[in-house]
């Protein structure tokens, strides 16, 4: 049973949602069942509040579990409940939040319980790519409600009560609690299964009305919004953040607020959203490190698919060197940049290339480069492109001249300059129209903001 109801499932929608807004659907609604003398057992509706209210005045559909009602189990009218949200929704268009506390599978109900969950994972398939769709893990969200939550769009979990799981702890051979709580929300977020890690409860439902605020309410929607940020402002020092993409992204967007997704997963690779003068954007960009690793292009690749859907412009901010490498890397890494690569150059929405720092070998081109379908390169200044850092380019290319050479250092510094001017230089990639420009950092939110109003995103 769950720890987590601070608030009721209806306190939990009437914190979401704007003051006086929210509307039931389905309250009378409870079991049918009579097996295992389930009459005697009230259910207020049958242990889920859904309805609709509204949210910054954008229209959502919201499911929240009952936890003191059987656990807030899923059975077969509990299903039923969420399943016809979730037409409601279609037909309006708009999002889908879930607010999760589940005991799991209402065992009474048996396989009228089991069809409830497969019309429910119908349903939020047939959704993916129209609405948005948001889940929040309150309490416990195990076995097949897990798969049902993961279905969603982003997940959001809170980190004092939440658990996510589909084979408890202790029921993972050679775990226990004690030794690896598997269930635990920092340990979920760190496997990838997770887009925001909060808190506490309040704070998950201040990011569900943040990320709704910012994304489109449907595939066919366009998410501007309204903002007071200089569309012109200048970024001194832009250049010294490129090591730190985050950063750098945040001072880019609007009111200097980047929505990160997965921070806990994959550090290589960041991804979030942000709007550019009211325009949502997503945003994809390389870590510290320069590489991309197997986890780092999975998260990306499913980040663009997710965009792409949404009619949401892509912003990659390239800055790499290698792949990840390791034995158990080189099993899956091949098979992650193709998929990473396939995202990239199907996506038909606009798709903006920044090299801010170096882009090297066929990790650059995977990067949303123009070989692969970018609409537009830009590049910082003093950026790197080639097949490889000019050091380990002369390596292989002047081996034995190097070693032969009276002063092999002296040898390999002046070939070292030599190639970095003729094959790395980003001027090189410019004039063969590999990058379309070359610009100032202090001026990359603006061009950024020319670039989408020149794909017609006003």
């Amino acid at each position: 049973m769950s720890n987590s109801a601070k608030m009721s499932a209806r306190q939990r929608i009437e914190a979401l949602v704007d003051a006086n807004s929210f509307v039931e659907i389905g309250g009378l609604v409870t079991k049918r069942n009579t097996d295992f003398n389930m009459q005697e057992k009230a259910v207020p509706a049958d242990g889920v509040v859904t309805g609709y209210g509204v949210i910054d005045s954008e229209l959502v559909y919201v499911y929240s579990q009952d936890v003191t009602a059987l656990n807030g189990s899923i059975g077969e009218m509990h299903a039923k409940k969420i399943v016809r949200l979730y037409e409601m929704a279609m037909k309006a268009g708009a999002p889908v939040v879930g607010l999760i506390d589940c005991a799991g599978v209402r065992v009474q109900e048996a396989v009228d319980a089991l069809a409830g969950f497969g019309e429910l994972y119908l349903s939020k398939v047939k959704a993916s790519g129209v609405i948005p769709q948001i889940s929040a893990i309150l309490g416990s969200c195990g076995g097949g409600v897990a798969i049902s939550s993961l279905l969603s769009d982003f997940t959001l979990m809170d980190s004092q009560n939440g658990k996510l799981f589909v084979n408890s702890p202790n029921a993972v051979d050679g775990n226990n609690t004690d030794k690896c709580d598997t269930a635990a929300a920092a340990f979920q977020a760190e496997a990838g299964n997770v887009d925001f890690l909060c808190d506490t409860e309040a704070d998950v439902l201040a990011q569900i009305r943040a990320l709704v605020q910012i994304l489109p309410a449907n595939f066919d929607d366009y998410a501007g919004k309204e903002t007071q940020d200089d569309m012109n402002r200048v970024l001194n020092g832009f250049e010294g953040l490129v090591s730190d993409p985050v950063a750098a992204l945040t001072q880019i967007a609007d009111d200097q607020k980047f929505l990160e997704t997965k921070k806990e997963y994959a550090e290589d690779m960041v991804t979030g959203l942000m709007t550019l003068n009211g325009v949502t954007v997503g945003a994809v960009a390389n870590g510290a490190e320069q590489v991309l690793s197997t986890a780092g292009c999975k998260k990306a690749e499913k980040f663009v698919y997710f965009c792409d859907a949404f009619g949401i412009p892509v912003i990659t901010f390239t800055n790499v060197k290698a792949y990840a490498s390791s034995m158990e890397e080189e099993k899956t890494i091949g098979q992650a940049v193709a998929d990473l690569t396939c995202a990239f150059a199907s996506a038909e929405v606009p798709k903006v290339n920044v090299i801010t720092g170096e882009a090297f070998g066929s990790a650059y081109v995977a990067m949303n480069s123009k070989h692969i379908g970018a609409d537009l390169v830009l590049a910082l200044e003093g950026a790197k492109v080639g097949v490889m850092d000019a050091k380990s380019a002369v390596q292989v290319m002047y081996q034995d001249e190097i070693s032969k050479a009276k002063d092999t250092k002296a040898s390999l510094e002046e070939k070292t300059k030599e190639y970095d001017e003729l094959q790395c230089n980003v001027n090189i990639a410019a004039k063969r129209g590999y990058v379309d420009n070359i610009i100032d950092g202090s001026e990359i939110r603006k061009q950024l903001i020319y670039a989408m109003q020149m794909f017609g995103m006003r």
